[in-house]
């Protein structure tokens, strides 16, 4: 099955990881992308000016929009995968949220996945998960000026992480929302939720309203689409048909090591926004 016509970016941290970081906004450009998406570039949560003006020249200058973004989520290829729920980190994800909306401004940054963190030895989840909901009104708050949306995602792996089906992402998202604040929305990362066992197709038919941003990669292995054995176009299609018209980042590691080959399933007529 072809893929749909829908508006597909590369997640820049993964894809173009062949050149420095800053090199890969224009790379995308060159590829035909109108968009991109990072994880938090940065090694700190509040880096220095310099650094944040350094990034966001090499989005300008590539003539690409920065659609999506991660909140600092402390060290990923580690122990970490977020910081918000976590007590004794709670300080890193507050400056970091002054930090990312300042970028949201400036780039018009439509989501922002915000992480939710492992659970930890010195809080019980019960805590963990009040601090969350605190934190991500916080968030959302913070970034609503600027027109962006926090993203809740689960995620798939050995990590301590407790959001793992469109159930617990969605839960959150409606808790924040019922804490009054309306830019939340789930991010529908199709790789994490069919390697934990989600069904993918009632999360399409139930939540497809919740979907605020896409993500793919194949499963097993987290390669290109065609690496694996998930069908990832019939569900593409599936949410373009229930409504769906937002971004589809393709947040997966090429298999090869070669960003461009990893692209050859995608023509270059469908890379572009419009």
């Amino acid at each position: 099955m072809a893929f749909p016509a829908m508006r597909y970016l590369p997640n820049c941290s993964l894809l173009f990881a062949e050149l420095p970081l800053l090199e890969r906004p224009a790379a995308a450009k060159a590829a035909g992308f109108d968009a991109v998406e990072f994880w938090w570039p940065f090694a700190e949560p509040a880096p220095a000016d310099a650094e944040v003006d350094a990034f966001v020249t090499a989005i300008t200058d590539a003539g690409v929009a920065l659609v999506g973004l991660n909140f600092f989520g402390g060290n990923l290829a580690g122990p970490d995968a977020g910081v918000l729920s976590i007590p004794s980190r709670s300080g890193e994800w507050r400056d970091n949220v002054a930090v990312a909306a300042s970028i949201a401004e400036r780039l018009n940054v439509r989501g922002l996945n915000a992480l939710y963190g492992v659970r930890v030895d010195d809080a019980t989840p019960a805590e963990q998960d009040e601090l969350a909901i605190e934190n991500l009104v916080l968030a959302a708050k913070a970034v609503e000026a600027a027109g962006s949306t926090v993203l809740i995602e689960p995620l798939s792996g050995p990590k301590p992480y407790p959001l793992r089906t469109t159930a617990d992402a969605v839960g959150v998202v409606d808790e924040v929302r019922a804490a009054g604040v309306t830019n939340v929305g789930f991010l529908f990362d199709l790789f994490h939720l069919a390697g934990n066992g989600d069904d993918l197709d009632a999360a399409i038919t139930a939540h497809s309203g919740d979907i605020a941003h896409v993500q793919i990669a194949d499963v097993p292995g987290r390669g290109e689409p065609g690496s694996g054995d998930l069908d990832l176009a019939s569900r593409l299609q599936a949410l373009q048909d229930k409504g769906y018209d937002g971004w589809v980042s393709l947040e997966y590691k090429p298999s090869t090591g070669d960003t461009a080959a990893s692209l050859e399933w995608l023509p270059r007529s469908q890379r572009g926004a419009a």
